[in-house]
């Protein structure tokens, strides 16, 4: 049975010192403290180009009956290979709105990849192995990051006044990232910042 919950985060940022670029260091937590692995912190950052450089690829596996990584963050305009690797024909999918695409029964990898030109989130299936999910998340900037199992991420920002987001796969498909105003200074400073995301848990 599904159940609504909501999901709080408590997003730490730490600025460090810099001329050119600023380390911002994350730590996407629960409420209970637990740190939140793959979430997708990202900067909007006035300026930079929304789409990736001419060639950008990234690659989503199939392994085990799995998708290998299950959350995956690009840039505009990369273009994704999905290679089989398993002993077993699988049949990838996307109906979500940035990218449908339908990759029938195949072995080995696809002669050509999926190019995603849309931010937001897409979800993959696979239609043989209905237990087999993974999320790619699309952003319109170069700044963007994942974070590990201890929920940290570290991005190098430039001074000035930027946008924070962050995403978990765990909120519903239509609900945006948390977004919110972010201040980077050349010299050390630190700021903490909460965050509420309605989520679904099984």
């Amino acid at each position: 049975m599904r159940h609504r919950a909501a999901l709080g985060l408590a997003i730490l940022v730490a600025l460090g010192s810099g001329a050119h670029a600023v380390p911002l260091n994350i730590t996407v937590t629960d409420n209970a403290g637990k740190p939140l692995a793959d979430a997708v912190v990202s900067v909007m950052v006035r300026g930079t180009p929304p789409l990736a450089a001419a060639g950008t690829s990234a690659q989503i596996a199939q392994r085990g009956r799995k998708f290998e990584p299950q959350v995956t963050v690009i840039q505009t305009g990369t273009s994704v290979t999905l290679p089989n690797l398993d002993t077993v024909r699988h049949h990838v999918y996307s109906f979500s709105p940035i990218r449908r695409f339908e990759l029938k029964l195949y072995a080995g990898t696809p002669a050509a990849p999926v190019l995603f030109d849309k931010p937001g989130t897409a979800v993959l299936g696979c239609n043989i192995h209905d237990r087999m999910t993974a999320w790619v998340h699309v952003v319109d900037t170069p700044y963007f990051a994942k974070t590990d199992a201890r929920g940290q991420a570290t991005l190098d920002l430039p001074a000035g006044e930027h946008r924070l987001r962050v995403w978990h796969f765990l909120q519903p498909d239509s609900a945006p990232p948390h977004e919110q105003p972010l201040r980077v200074a050349t010299s050390p400073s630190g700021m903490a910042v909460k965050a509420s995301l309605a989520v679904t848990e099984n």
